[in-house]
């Protein structure tokens, strides 16, 4: 039998590598990895889902929303999607230097036709965030660099160098009331929507604030959007609020809070944290 010419045998070997390849990487080792995944770890290769009278009501690897419900424990923000939607998982790309809202102008209209909403700085989402938190909880919503109504302090000082001869409280629009009356002896300013101060220096106030009652996590996003759990901290500051909701005694509550708590990973890596579902679940299966 005559030999096939070179190049054929070279397509042949070729063609049988690709479905010997596809076999084992595409079908084998699929099949294998996941049978030792449900073999080992069926729950969470499962995605470690959490059911309550036979549904399924949530993950415990990722968070969702209780807001409006007194009677629960609060998650913590997310900037993934509308709020926890696993298929768009990301942060919000904000920065620390991310403080300069974009005050809506009265009347304008976006390029969808809506009203023009303007955009909030990462700094006045996190002062809103902590006067809401403390305005529900029943504690002070104060800190550094927020004005007492809840947005960035921050002011634009013009000339840029030089003797200030204007200053502008950029993130509170007129008519409201500057979060101080003057800055180095100038009377400050309400901000004017529409009008264009990025010549100004920008200057953060950081006011007085030593006591911050509101956890850093209830008011910043993880970096996922959809971390479940909240610090021990965030979770004994709402505890009043659901004990007084659900009629019972602050020690019952803590004692849930406790039960739920997870340690640091490995011993050694991170902090105690509260999941807010499965602390949740146990609030409703519990008898007042």
């Amino acid at each position: 039998m005559e030999r096939l010419p070179s190049w054929i045998r070279q397509h042949v070997a070729a063609i049988r590598a690709l479905l010997v390849l596809t076999a084992v990487t595409g079908v084998v080792y699929p099949l294998a990895a996941t049978g030792v995944a449900q073999a080992l770890f069926h729950g969470k290769a499962n995605g470690s889902l959490i059911e309550k009278d036979g549904k399924v009501v949530g993950s415990a690897l990722i968070g969702q929303s209780f807001e409006g419900n007194r009677g629960y424990f609060q998650s913590r923000p997310s900037a993934a999607g509308d709020g926890y939607d696993p298929t768009s998982t990301s942060a919000s790309n904000l920065g620390p230097e991310d403080v300069l809202d974009v005050l809506p102008v009265p009347g304008a209209k976006d390029e969808e036709g809506n009203p023009d909403e303007g955009r909030q700085s990462l700094l006045t989402q996190v002062c809103a965030r902590s006067k809401a938190i403390g305005d529900l909880e029943g504690v002070s919503g104060a800190r550094p660099y927020c004005t007492p109504d809840g947005v960035g302090a921050v002011l634009k000082v013009f000339p840029a160098v030089g003797t200030p001869a204007r200053a502008i409280s950029v993130n509170q629009a007129c008519p409201a009331q500057p979060f101080v009356a003057e800055y180095q002896g100038v009377k400050v300013e309400c901000g004017k929507p529409g009008e264009d101060y990025a010549a100004g220096r920008t200057v953060p106030v950081r006011g007085n604030v030593t006591d911050v009652k509101v956890p850093s996590d209830a008011v910043a996003a993880s970096g996922s959007g959809l971390d479940p759990h909240i610090s021990v901290a965030y979770a004994e500051l709402q505890a009043p609020r659901v004990a007084k909701t659900r009629g019972l005694s602050p020690d019952q509550v803590s004692a849930l809070i406790k039960e739920h708590t997870t340690g640091r990973s490995l011993g050694f890596m991170g902090e105690p944290a509260v999941n807010v579902l499965e602390l949740n679940l146990a609030l409703d299966s519990r008898k007042r």
